[in-house]
């Protein structure tokens, strides 16, 4: 047990110092569990928590307070346009958003608070406050109970 845990620190350890390399701004802990690389020109709020995520392409990407990424996320900031042009793209999400595992996220999106993507997901399209939405391409499906998040927020117990 004693073991196991040292292994996981010493990884997480690791995981974050490579993550870390691509970080240009941070405003408290991350937390990298797998293998993660950022692209230089991501921007990350407190409390924040990774399962393996990839940012690509040169667009700026800001991650609010709270986010968690399942595994084998990924971004992308640039697009080859029709002029032959690459196009750079940035990508919002705001604070308390929960990914799932293999989640894509596509540049130009704002992915607002309390959001949830499901697995598998292609986010093309901004997702709304407190919306929970899956697929490809991702769309709203339900939403969270509204009441019940603001008042756990301003309990502090969201995370």
């Amino acid at each position: 047990m004693i073991i196991k845990k040292i292994i996981r620190k010493i990884r997480r350890f690791f995981y974050t110092f490579i993550a870390s390399l691509g970080i240009k701004e941070k405003k408290g802990p991350v937390f990298v569990n797998f293998y993660s690389k950022f692209n230089g020109n991501t921007y990350l709020g407190k409390n924040v928590g990774f399962n393996g995520m990839v940012i690509k392409g040169k667009g700026k990407v800001i991650i609010g307070d709270y986010f968690h990424s399942g595994q084998e996320c990924l971004i992308v900031t640039e697009y080859p346009n029709d002029k032959g042009e690459i196009e750079k793209k940035d990508v919002i999400i705001e604070d308390f958003v929960w990914f799932g595992d293999r989640v894509i996220v596509l540049g130009g999106v704002k992915i607002g608070e309390g959001a949830i993507i499901q697995a598998g997901s292609v986010v093309m399209e901004d997702i709304p406050k407190y919306a929970i939405a899956g697929g490809n391409p991702a769309k709203v499906f339900k939403y969270r109970d509204i009441e019940h998040f603001e008042k756990l927020k301003k309990e502090g117990k969201v995370h």
